[in-house]
């Protein structure tokens, strides 16, 4: 009993950190996509792409991740190669910074729809406070509530 525990706190961790991982990334792709470009207009430099995708537990190994399930096995690998695809775009281009602006764009909708697969199947990260975070949308109601 206390070894299947100890299984699914692992287990647990592990989605955790990933779900952390992710959300950082995206957090960050948020929050400095126009700003990158703008960089790498005037610097032409590729740096702001590429340590705004950077991923902080890049040292997982099979080790850690045989703890997931195989379908979540599959969805995290998913993600992952979304973000190593616009890893690699943003090492090699070439292209000016409108196309590569472009190429983003069209990369980006990838990982954003890989991310909604990874939060669907893993949750979401645990706050510092310890509640689980959930992204939420307010919506107004038009029609008055009964009474």
């Amino acid at each position: 009993m206390a070894r299947r525990k100890q299984s699914d706190e692992s287990t647990a961790r592990v989605r955790n950190l990933i779900a952390l991982d992710a959300a950082n990334i995206m957090r960050r792709l948020e929050a400095r996509r126009g700003e990158m470009f703008v960089l790498f207009s005037r610097l032409r430099s590729r740096e702001p792409m590429l340590s705004t995708i950077s991923t902080r537990y890049s040292t997982a190994t099979f080790h850690e991740l045989v703890h997931l399930p195989v379908l979540e096995q599959s969805v995290v690998d998913h993600f992952y190669e979304c973000l190593d695809a616009l890893r690699w775009y943003f090492t090699y281009t070439e292209d000016m910074p409108s196309t590569a602006q472009q190429t983003f764009n069209t990369l980006h909708r990838r990982l954003e729809e890989a991310h909604r697969k990874l939060v669907a199947t893993l949750g979401h990260p645990v706050s510092p406070d310890g509640t689980t975070v959930v992204e939420g949308e307010v919506i107004r109601r038009t029609d008055k509530a009964l009474p």
